[in-house]
């Protein structure tokens, strides 16, 4: 190989477009550029939220700094603490907590967390469980069942929801 032979690899190398070079080459007169305004001269354009001096959608909209996660799990917490209050023979319950308003919604999980002390052994269902808080119920001579919760997720394309996809009608 000699240095007459070294060439660039094939498509690496472009020819450059060659503009206001006559009609005939598809890029004459105004190069490409329409006729005349501020995109047609020198330099960059306006800045990409520009609306032809319109108050832009970017102002119009309300200042909302960070991100929301739209699938983050909201969890209702109780406290060991709140748990002396119960009988000790009582099993504390979901069913038993929503009763008894220690808890307001149903359709969304609970968690038991390890604020305070726990002087009585109580059987406690829950979703979750902080690791202090376990150790804390267990620690009083308590048990510790965590319940099964099954996250329902919407369609994220605005389509029917997965889970009442395969559900059956009540005709059937």
């Amino acid at each position: 190989m000699k240095l007459h032979d070294l060439k660039p690899a094939p498509g690496s190398h472009r020819r450059s477009k060659r503009v206001g070079r006559g009609y005939g080459s598809g890029k004459g007169k105004t190069s490409g550029k329409g006729m005349m305004g501020q995109k047609a001269r020198a330099g960059s354009g306006p800045y990409r939220t520009f609306e032809g001096g319109q108050n832009r959608l970017v102002k119009r909209m309300p200042y909302k700094r960070g991100f929301t996660n739209i699938w983050r799990v909201e969890y209702q917490v109780i406290n060991v603490e709140q748990l002396n209050e119960w009988p000790q023979d009582v099993e504390v319950t979901i069913d038993a907590l929503l009763e008894t308003r220690a808890i307001r919604r149903k359709n969304q999980p609970v968690k038991i967390l390890g604020d305070g002390e726990i002087t009585r052994p109580l059987v406690v269902h829950a979703h979750k469980f902080s690791a202090s808080a376990r150790t804390k119920i267990e620690a009083a001579g308590g048990k510790v069942v965590e319940e099964p919760w099954d996250v329902e997720r919407h369609s994220r394309s605005r389509g029917p929801n997965p889970s009442m996809r395969h559900q059956t009608t009540q005709s059937e």
